[in-house]
């Protein structure tokens, strides 16, 4: 059976650039990084300290994975800033808020409060967004009560 989620891949235009970003202004720590097979291609990880059995594949659209025309359009979907990449769990909202912003994070979004906590959201250095959320205090969400459309 599954057990839970162990990697996602989020695809970056380039993972050199994205590894200085995932590391250096995130502050998630490398897990893999090295080629596969000869001429093959870069296997590159990262994952939160206190998370180690669940990781980001930091992955170039191409060959192996996909051929030369889906990449291309992943490429511009990613370049376009269309792609969210996923939601990054916090304990302090506002003040990794305004840490990352001081180390160059573009944000799309300051701290707002939702019925499931508060996010901000941010892009990487690629053009993926993600949602840095804080869950809210005192349980489950109530989707009826707290989400009313």
């Amino acid at each position: 059976m599954i057990k839970g989620l162990a990697i996602s891949t989020v695809w970056v235009l380039g993972q050199d650039r994205a590894k200085e970003f995932y590391t250096e202004k995130l502050g998630l720590e490398v897990r893999t990084d090295m080629t596969i097979g000869e001429g093959g291609m870069r296997w590159l990880t990262v994952g939160a300290k206190d998370q180690p059995d669940v990781m980001l594949t930091l992955m170039t659209p191409g060959p192996p994975a996909m051929d030369p025309e889906s990449a291309d359009a992943i490429k511009k979907l990613v370049s376009k800033g269309v792609l969210g990449a996923g939601v990054l769990a916090t304990d302090d909202v506002h003040g990794d808020y305004e840490t990352l912003k001081a180390r160059g994070v573009e944000f799309l979004q300051a701290p707002q409060e939702r019925p499931y906590g508060t996010e901000a959201i941010f892009r990487d250095d690629s053009g993926n967004w993600f949602s840095f959320t804080q869950a809210r205090e005192g349980g489950e969400l109530d989707m009826e009560k707290d989400w009313a459309c």
